[in-house]
């Protein structure tokens, strides 16, 4: 696999269409730490971490809406690939639908949102935008 992290967030986009409740996902500690934001930010109900063979496997529970039974990601993009990365200044870090969406940036200080780098005043590679 080239590339884990499109795989890590197909892999939720696939199963919300298909409207599972949860999620398995191979582990890795980009994806904990992803998943943890993911949780934080009040994208997915919960997680949990099981070490199940030699890799390890991340359980996702997903959210929809209670009355509509809509997903609670609407839309979940990557950005920075292998192929072409892409980096942030603190000056350019992106805003997803003005505000309303996430970006998941990996920076010195860990895996966190776009609303905590600026308070970090960090910037970083910008691994995707979720709303």
């Amino acid at each position: 696999m080239t590339d884990p992290i499109a795989d890590f967030l197909t892999r939720i986009r696939n199963a919300q269409t298909a409207r599972h409740k949860v999620v398995e996902i191979p582990s890795s500690n980009l994806k904990k730490e992803m998943t943890k934001v993911l949780h934080d930010k009040g994208y997915i109900l919960s997680y949990k971490f099981e070490n199940e063979g030699p890799q390890g496997v991340i359980k996702i529970a997903l959210k929809y809406h209670p009355i509509t039974k809509t997903p609670a990601i609407k839309s979940i993009q990557r950005v920075s690939k292998p192929g072409l990365r892409k980096y942030v200044s603190t000056e350019e870090l992106p805003r997803v639908l003005n505000g309303l969406g996430i970006a998941i940036l990996s920076t010195n200080k860990g895996v966190i949102s776009d609303k905590e780098a600026r308070t970090l005043n960090v910037g970083g590679e910008v691994l995707c935008y979720i709303y």
